[in-house]
């Protein structure tokens, strides 16, 4: 997955749909450096995949940068629980 590649838009395509495309490819992009920086580039692309699972589960695309970060704030709660049960895990098994 490369989340920094450039958006080629096509020359008949709907300006709108462009703006929303590049909404949500800052969107994620910015969510997966972050994460990355933070806990591992395991944790990542598991939490990309739930970017974009919940981007397909939504009825609608986001139209402002706030429901954007609305689909980030789900996912980093499943990111949260996901690295808080690693780490509770890994303190019962190591010695």
């Amino acid at each position: 997955m490369n989340p920094v590649a450039p958006y080629k838009s096509l020359k008949n395509s709907n300006p709108r749909c462009a703006n929303l495309m590049t909404m949500a490819e800052q969107e994620l992009s910015a969510f997966f450096t972050a994460v990355t920086q933070l806990f591992g580039s395991e944790q990542a692309e598991l939490s990309a995949e739930d970017w974009l699972r919940e981007l397909i589960e939504i009825d609608g695309l986001p139209a402002s940068t706030r429901e954007w970060r609305l689909i980030t704030a789900k996912v980093s709660t499943r990111l949260a629980s996901r690295v808080n049960a690693s780490s509770v895990s890994t303190e019962f098994t190591t010695p």
